[in-house]
């Protein structure tokens, strides 16, 4: 009889180990909130030792700023799908309103993230050390919408009175106040809010 094979000990690939602990610090703060999880919790949930977890990630804070870089990437990539998506050779009051919707059925989709991203944020605004790294990763992101922003007007070549960054600063504004009404009363924020302003900003009315 022919002994078994030795099993393979294959050492987790460390972007492997990154992103388990990603999802898994991801589902933790939903579950118990930014305040309530540990670091213990978010390396069980991950199937790592905590040893595992602070060698990626020195803190929770880490974490947190890792996964925003993620929802950036993924927003920007989503904010380009929904300007692709417009026939920018005929941009009207209706594309306007069409890309609204979009924005408004991408802001509902998220609300775990909301969350967390509102707990994170009051808590930098009392901590002038955090405040300082959450400003600017915040400042990097207003850029990235900035630049999305002068790319568009100059497709779109729209009647619009503001500058890109005004209309940047707008929006996410407006989607951020709105997402909070959201939170607190799901379904309250009407459908065709954020294309409204975005009429009004772009020039477009009929």
């Amino acid at each position: 009889m022919k002994p078994a094979p030795a099993p393979i000990n294959r050492r987790t690939p460390r972007a492997e180990v990154r992103d388990r602990l990603l999802r898994a610090a991801s589902t933790v703060f939903a579950e118990r909130g930014f305040a309530g999880a540990t670091m213990q919790q978010v390396a069980a949930t991950a199937g790592f030792t905590t040893g595992a977890l602070y060698s990626n990630f020195a803190s929770k804070d880490d974490l947190f700023f890792e996964l925003f870089d993620r929802q950036i990437t993924g927003r920007i990539a989503a904010v380009r799908q929904i300007l692709g998506q417009a026939d920018l050779t005929v941009v009207n009051e209706a594309t306007a309103l069409e890309a609204g919707q979009r924005l408004t059925a991408a802001m509902r989709q998220n609300r775990e993230w909301q969350l967390l991203f509102t707990e994170f944020w009051l808590r930098a605004a009392r901590d002038d050390e955090l405040r300082e790294r959450w400003a600017h990763k915040r400042r990097d992101y207003h850029q990235q919408l900035t630049e999305l922003a002068d790319e568009a007007l100059s497709s779109w070549g729209s009647n619009s009175a503001v500058s890109s960054r005004t209309l940047m600063l707008t929006m996410l504004a407006l989607n951020n106040g709105l997402a909070i009404e959201e939170l607190a009363d799901p379904g309250s924020v009407p459908g065709d809010t954020i294309g409204t302003v975005l009429v009004r900003l772009l020039g477009l009315q009929s």
